[in-house]
């Protein structure tokens, strides 16, 4: 997100910077977009994996 975010910022790769505003709702190719959109990212891969994880535990033991 980082990369396309810097990449959004010079023009490049606009087809990728397009699908991730449409995929992530903060995201933007300012500095504060990309943030935002990294910070969207790291909770919801955080909810994910933490759902993940209670159901593994869950059904091993």
């Amino acid at each position: 997100m980082l990369l396309l975010g810097v990449f959004g910022t010079i023009g490049v790769y606009e087809g990728a910077v397009e699908a991730m505003e449409q995929w992530h709702l903060f995201f933007e190719p300012t500095v504060v977009g990309t943030v935002a959109g990294m910070v969207e990212a790291a909770v919801i891969s955080f909810v994910l994996m933490y759902a993940f994880a209670w159901l593994y535990n869950a059904f091993a033991s």
